[in-house]
């Protein structure tokens, strides 16, 4: 990618007057909305829409909608753009950097992947200085292209990927664009699950609520999500352990669809249940159970399937362990002679 280059009138300095951009072999294949939101850094997200909406971006002279994918050499014309500079970046803590250095399960020559603690956010926004792509920066700056592949709620913990050269997340977006990459959840959710292997398709739109906090619900006017569920393991009638995969990468898809069904994931409190949780407090549940759990996709120099695995929480596996000593005592009961009767 080009610095932006002047125009006629010889602005260069973005926010005081039009400025072209020329995509380089790296970029080819990226989508333009991406790009964008990668070039102009102190541009909130909701303004790279609105100006990719209304046309004031072009690409080789002609309208560029945000789905428009770069070709090497594209010239891209970014409008003025009068923008709050943004604060700068917190310097990730000792103690973040130690969490985030100490959970990388995987690097090679083009990834990083890292089992992400729950609470900590994958970047930095919505009043969160720093996050997990900022902590491997500050740890890794001679990583120059270090930038996350997909992303993860806050609260989920789990395999997040990065790529540490463009060549890699070009590839990577592809196969999630194509749904040839396989992401496999683990989730707790509230109550007996009665549907056995179940696939929910209901498209979800997002909407935004006072304080900028987001609300996804299923609306027939949303986007197009998919998701597999499948029953693990059964504790009563208190929670279903389940092994969750997704066709599609929708925000608060997995946690939207199990509250529809009437099974909200343990301890969201977004979308959850308070009784449910207040009854799964006693076995430990302090944090959302939703954890990503499994990554299989292609490599480009390996003809084999790359797929790695971040092992639950301490925390996660030992609610599943609290709940199943009421089943193994009973189990034993019920296995026992009866007592022989009194003289």
């Amino acid at each position: 990618m080009q610095k932006p280059v002047q125009d006629s009138n010889g602005a260069a300095e973005q926010g005081a007057r039009v400025t072209y951009v020329h995509a380089e072999a790296g970029d080819a294949g990226q989508r333009i909305d991406n790009f964008l939101m990668r070039t102009l850094k102190d541009v909130p997200r909701s303004l790279v829409y609105r100006i990719l909406r209304s046309g004031e971006v072009r690409v080789n002279g002609g309208r560029a909608k945000p789905d428009y994918r770069l070709a090497d050499g594209d010239r891209i014309r970014v409008p003025p753009i009068k923008v709050k500079p943004r604060e700068p970046a917190g310097i990730p803590s000792r103690s973040l950097r130690d969490l985030i250095a100490g959970s990388v399960i995987h690097e090679d020559r083009d990834l990083l992947v890292v089992n992400k603690p729950a609470g900590v956010s994958v970047h930095g926004g919505s009043g969160v200085s720093t996050g997990v792509i900022e902590t491997l920066r500050a740890l890794r700056p001679e990583l120059k292209e270090l930038e996350l592949v997909h992303r993860l709620d806050r609260d989920t913990s789990g395999c997040l990927l990065v790529a540490k050269r463009r060549a890699a997340l070009r590839n990577l977006h592809a196969q999630l664009r194509e749904r040839e990459m396989d992401k496999h959840y683990l989730a707790l959710l509230g109550g007996r699950w009665p549907f056995g292997a179940k696939t929910i398709e209901l498209p979800l739109k997002t909407n935004l609520k006072q304080g900028g906090e987001r609300i996804v619900r299923v609306h027939e006017d949303g986007q197009e999500a998919i998701t597999h569920f499948k029953p693990i393991e059964q504790f009563a009638k208190v929670a279903t352990l389940m092994d969750v995969s997704i066709g599609t990468g929708r925000t608060h898809q997995i946690r939207v669809h199990a509250a529809h069904c009437g099974h909200p994931i343990a301890g969201d409190e977004k979308y959850g249940d308070r009784e449910v949780d207040a009854r799964l407090k006693a076995f430990g549940l302090r944090r959302m159970f939703l954890h990503a759990h499994t990554l299989s996709f292609a490599r480009p120099d390996s003809a084999g399937e790359f797929t790695v695995r971040a092992p639950l929480p301490e925390e996660l596996e030992t609610v599943l362990q609290n709940l199943r000593e009421p089943a193994r005592a009973k189990a034993q009961g019920e296995s026992q002679p009866p007592p022989p009767p009194q003289k």
